[in-house]
C-alpha cells in the first residue's frame, strides 16, 4: 500500500469540512476525549479510533496575545486559545474586540472564514 491509497490525512479531511461550510472537532471512540487539531492518534490514549462530528462552535477564551504589525502589513492582532465546549483547546484568532481587549474568559462563537486557506475565527458573543 503507497501512501496515496491511504487516502487524505486528517488534516485535509478537517479543510475539505471547512471547505463545505462544516467545523468539526475529532473525539476519540476509546477514550472519549476531543483532539485539536486534526491528527492520526488519539494525543490522549494514543488510540487511532478517531471519529469526526460537527462542533457546536461554542468556546471559552483561555488565554491572548497581541501580535504587533505594521499597518502596511495588516496592523495588529490577537492570536487566542480558546476552550470549545467540546473539551479541546484551539489556537485562533478573536474578531470582534481590538487585539489588546479580549477578555480572558469571554464567550466566542465560532465562524469558517474562506479563502485561500479555509480557517475557523471566533466572535465575541454579546451577553
Amino acid at each position: 500500500m503507497t501512501l496515496e491509497d491511504r487516502g487524505p490525512g486528517p488534516d485535509a479531511i478537517y479543510r475539505e469540512e471547512l471547505l463545505a461550510g462544516r467545523f468539526t472537532i475529532q473525539t476519540c471512540a476509546d477514550c472519549g476525549l476531543a483532539s485539536f487539531p486534526p491528527r492520526v492518534f488519539c494525543k490522549h490514549c494514543g488510540s487511532a479510533a478517531l471519529t469526526r462530528a460537527e462542533a457546536s462552535g461554542e468556546g471559552t477564551v483561555y488565554s491572548t496575545s497581541v501580535v504587533r504589525n505594521r499597518p502596511d502589513k495588516g496592523g495588529d492582532h490577537n492570536v487566542s486559545l480558546v476552550d470549545l465546549a467540546e473539551g479541546a483547546r484551539m489556537l485562533t484568532r478573536v474578531e470582534g474586540a481590538a487585539p489588546t481587549d479580549v477578555p480572558i474568559g469571554a464567550r466566542v462563537k465560532a465562524r469558517i472564514v474562506t479563502g485561500e486557506v479555509p480557517h475557523v475565527v471566533f466572535d465575541l458573543v454579546k451577553e
